[in-house]
């Protein structure tokens, strides 16, 4: 009897701690793959914001991540995650477009996170975007308020009669992001003319005649962009062209102001999103994009001095420098 009622116990504590697991929606250890398209200080910092973030939710013993960058190579990022769908990993943190349209091709089951995404609909080719995907994935935005972005062209530089929209053409976020920009000017009687390069090949010959035809440039947040910032600054710092930029490291790189949000904590949120997700606590597709609520005036001191801007009127309207 003492066997049997041993037994007895035994048996239901190994009963309690299944129902104790279920009703986590927790196990041991998650594998989280990361596909990066490209070594630039904004995705890093949304990488680096989503890895800690993670770490802080489960212990840093829980969490195993793979992460893997493309280079800049969009083809890479296929291949990056069909290995995670072989691996079958818990859920694939895809940074920047070409890393989520890679995601979204490669699996219909595994939960997939954008982040450095502008526009969702946009990435995805899906018309009259709401704002849930409805699929495995979801993921975060670093849509700044483009409007008051093209405001500061004319707060800071109010003769502004021509603006050069200086993107890549084969980023569809980009392309969005310089329609708002454009509508925007044009509205206030501004003439704007885009100037689209295809890659880094002929950014240069591009950045050089936008900067002869433009008063100011606009270069939205742009990953091609953004992995060529000097080739950009050599360009039109002769010219002394002024560029505002979609974010800060763009503008760090060849700007002179941008409205930019923390890549870091975009990173952050797309980890508490993830959370839920592993933890039963979200249906991802159900999961509306989520969306940094703060943004910065930041301005580069070396190309405000070479370009003669007026840095303490930049402080005194709010901006700050970038370190």
């Amino acid at each position: 009897m003492k066997r049997i009622a041993t037994l007895i116990l035994a048996v239901l504590m190994l009963a309690t701690l299944c129902l104790s697991a279920a009703s986590c929606g927790e196990k041991a250890n998650y594998t989280i793959g990361i596909c990066q398209l490209l070594p630039h200080v904004a995705l890093d910092a949304a990488t680096q914001g989503f890895k800690d973030g993670l770490i802080e939710e489960f212990g840093e013993d829980s969490i195993t991540f793979i992460e893997q960058n493309a280079q800049g190579d969009s083809t890479a990022c296929t291949t990056i995650v069909n290995d995670f769908v072989t691996k079958n990993v818990d859920l694939i943190l895809a940074n920047a477009t070409a890393s989520l349209q890679a995601a979204a091709n490669g699996t219909t089951t595994i939960p997939v996170l954008g982040t450095s995404i502008t526009e969702y609909g946009t990435a995805l080719g899906i018309e009259n975007f709401s704002g849930v995907v409805g699929s495995n994935v979801s993921g975060t935005s670093d849509l700044a308020p483009l409007d008051q972005q093209a405001q500061m062209i004319l707060d800071i530089f109010p003769d502004t009669k021509n603006v050069g929209l200086l993107y890549c053409s084969a980023e569809p976020n980009s392309a969005y992001q310089v329609k708002v920009v454009r509508e925007y000017l044009e509205g206030k009687g501004v003439t704007c003319t885009d100037f689209q390069f295809s890659d880094s090949n002929d950014i240069t010959a591009v950045a050089k005649a936008a900067a002869a035809a433009s008063d100011v440039i606009y270069v939205p947040t742009d990953n091609t962009a953004a992995n060529c910032t000097e080739a950009i600054n050599g360009a039109v710092l002769p010219t002394g062209t002024p560029i505002i930029a979609g974010e800060e490291g763009i503008c760090s790189g060849c700007g002179v102001a941008t409205l930019s949000i923390s890549y870091y904590d975009l990173g952050v949120k797309t980890a508490k999103m993830a959370a839920q997700i592993l933890k039963g606590e979200a249906n991802i597709e159900e999961m509306e994009i989520g969306y940094v609520d703060t943004f910065t005036k930041k301005y580069n001191k070396a190309n405000c001095e070479e370009l003669g801007v007026d840095v303490a009127a930049l402080e005194a309207a709010g901006y700050i420098v970038i370190e």
